[in-house]
């Protein structure tokens, strides 16, 4: 894995350092043990786990530092 300074958030033409692993799936098309990972700044945490909570996919958002690769 390449350090964290070198992974930007996941938002839209944002080019912020992630600092948050915004962990997810989707119900209908993963398996339940299945995790995928956004990436995200400071200022896009909220935005982009909102974004995935009210679809019902969110499972957690952990500081970047705790995510195993």
């Amino acid at each position: 894995m390449t350090g964290t300074s070198e992974l930007l958030c996941s938002a839209k033409a944002c080019r912020q350092p992630a600092a948050w692993a915004i962990v997810w799936r989707n119900p209908r098309l993963h398996a339940p043990d299945r995790r995928k990972t956004w990436l995200a700044c400071e200022e896009h945490r909220v935005s982009l786990s909102q974004f995935l909570d009210v679809r019902g996919f969110l499972l957690g958002v952990e500081p970047l530092r705790t995510v195993e690769p």
